[in-house]
């Protein structure tokens, strides 16, 4: 890239997904305005929106907004994209409390983290947490392997 060129691509994915959320959080709203519907959706949606302003701020002001970045992003996050896939698909035979435990455990490992007390300690529990918070918050039942949750 042509160092008189400026780089958008920063930009152009806070701008993107700014825009989604905001098109998601709209659809929501106009197919129910109402508590149960948007307990999940409205936080969620504004912590995301206040995440993409402070980005934004904050690459304003250090000058970096615009700066290319120098690593081959298709290395590191294609086998992150397959391992997502992977995690999806195999959630109606592993159940969404073990698939989130070996999801976590292979991704933290993936990016290098050689503790095994820290693999297995978060990816356990942040498994199950996430698990038994959905769970109890979705109205149907999800597939489980070690929490009896119907």
């Amino acid at each position: 890239m042509n160092k008189t060129q400026k780089d958008v691509g920063q930009l152009c994915m806070l701008l993107g997904l700014a825009g989604f959320t905001l098109w998601y959080l709209s659809d929501a709203i106009r197919v129910s305005f109402t508590t149960p519907n948007l307990l999940l959706i409205l936080p969620v949606a504004v912590a995301v929106l206040i995440l993409c302003v402070a980005e934004l701020v904050i690459s304003l002001w250090r000058g970096d907004l615009f700066e290319p970045v120098d690593d081959d992003p298709i290395k590191e996050i294609l086998p992150i994209i397959v391992l997502f896939a992977v995690y999806v698909l195999t959630l109606p035979w592993l159940g969404f409390d073990l698939g989130s435990i070996l999801f976590v455990a292979i991704f933290l490992r993936m990016k290098n983290e050689r503790n095994w007390f820290w693999v297995l300690g978060y990816s356990i529990s942040f498994g199950l947490a996430i698990a038994l918070f959905f769970a109890l918050m979705l109205p149907y039942p999800m597939p489980m392997t070690f929490l009896p949750i119907d």
